[in-house]
């Protein structure tokens, strides 16, 4: 029998029954729409981390001072303070490959304009950070070389900490207290919005690091040293070779731990995203298993479908039908059922991840892969859990079929 003629036959079969095959097949289109909405939400997440870090910069080497331990409880890296000017001076100049070097401090306190008061986080950087960071300026101008050296009373600021303080008024040229210091406020920044744990970007005040070690925060160590390699080929050679010259500079002997902690933009990528990529084969794996509970659901009714149709099956097979032809049959009407589901559950999936994106402000993320392989799969479960059937059908005998009441 021509395959043209038992596709008929087996669409012809499932239009019989037009409702049982709808529920059949609405197993397979909650799992694959499951399954593409949840790694939709998982890549969506990867993505929205893949852009933070990238909002550090390109080719970006990050540097951090040393842990502290007290009563045995250890702090963080930054907290030691073994960072000083002369190392990210000595990086700038005998490192091969470094175009750009800001020296880091770190703090927070309260700031004031007029009648306004804010809290919130002071940094301290040369005038390269804003070229490493790639943070343009909405309004005014960044600080420049001549303001680091001279520990100038300038800063620039983030969009929530000028609306905060100065509200719809234009915050540049105008005065910001910092500790009671007066700084001259030179420009505010592009706003960044919320980073990867939920820290706001934009309420932030960045000034000459030379005016935080003087004027705001005291000490003469940094916290972190920011360096931007011109060639990214040749990130991991400049990663070596900074851990080599500050290994010496701080002389540590072989053997000791280093009291810095030197990470790349990539080590810093794969960490902060190794979590969003277990979470996606969790989700995606979680709604897979209602795929194959679709294909059970497909698998029982078709075991059904040829009980109900034993008599047919005898007549077939008495006017001429191979077991061959009948095994088609059966086939054709699992993976129709399979893949028609499959094709609505792309659709309610992507439809899904829309509503999630819009409504809960969920980061989604469809890629034609997890499509394509949310497909193949139902298309495989409409074979697998339908091949059982088939063969029992195919493995009749004509003329007990044709005797079963």
């Amino acid at each position: 029998m021509k395959v043209g003629s038992t596709l008929n036959i087996a669409l012809r079969a499932l239009r019989r029954n037009k409702m049982r095959s709808v529920l059949t097949a609405l197993g397979i289109i909650i799992g694959v729409a499951a399954v593409i909405a949840m790694v939709g939400i998982g890549n969506g997440a990867k993505a929205q981390v893949e852009a933070q870090i990238a909002s550090l910069g390109q080719n970006v080497i990050l540097i951090f001072s040393g842990s502290t331990t007290s009563s045995g409880i250890r702090t963080g890296w930054g907290s030691a303070g073994t960072l000083k000017i002369e190392d990210a001076e000595a990086i700038r100049r005998e490192v091969p490959g470094v175009i750009a070097v800001s020296e880091e401090i770190v703090s927070t306190t309260q700031v004031a304009a007029g009648n306004q008061n804010w809290f919130t986080r002071i940094y301290g950087e040369s005038a390269d950070y804003f070229d490493i960071r790639q943070w343009p300026l909405a309004d005014g101008l960044p600080y420049t070389d001549q303001d680091v050296r001279s520990a100038n009373k300038v800063c620039v600021i983030g969009k929530t900490t000028a609306s905060q303080i100065y509200g719809n008024e234009d915050p540049v040229g105008q005065i910001l207290r910092i500790k009671n210091v007066p700084f001259t406020v030179m420009g505010v920044l592009t706003p960044k919005g919320l980073s990867t744990q939920g820290v706001d970007q934009d309420d932030i005040v960045i000034m000459p690091y030379t005016s935080a070690m003087k004027r705001v925060v005291g000490g003469t160590t940094l916290r972190n040293v920011n360096v931007q390699v011109g060639d990214g080929s040749q990130i991991n050679a400049a990663q070596q070779q900074i851990i080599a010259l500050l290994r010496q500079r701080h002389n540590i002997r072989p053997g000791r731990d280093d009291d810095f902690t030197v990470r790349n933009q990539q080590e810093i990528a794969d960490a902060a995203t190794a979590t969003t990529a277990v979470m996606t084969v969790l989700l995606g794996s979680i709604a897979g298993v209602s795929l194959v509970v679709g294909g059970i659901g497909i698998m029982n009714i078709m075991l059904v479908s040829v009980t109900e149709r034993t008599r047919e099956i005898g007549t077939r097979m008495a006017v001429g039908a191979h077991g061959s032809d009948i095994l088609m049959q059966f086939l054709i009407e699992a993976v129709a059922l399979s893949s028609v589901g499959g094709i609505i559950g792309i659709l309610c999936g992507i439809g899904a991840s829309q509503i999630l994106s819009s409504y809960a402000h969920w980061p989604t993320l469809i890629s034609l892969s997890s499509i394509i392989i949310a497909f193949m799969f139902s298309a495989a479960v409409g074979i697998f859990f339908g091949f059982y059937p088939a063969r029992k059908a195919a493995a009749l005998d004509p003329i007990e079929a044709l005797r079963y009441e």
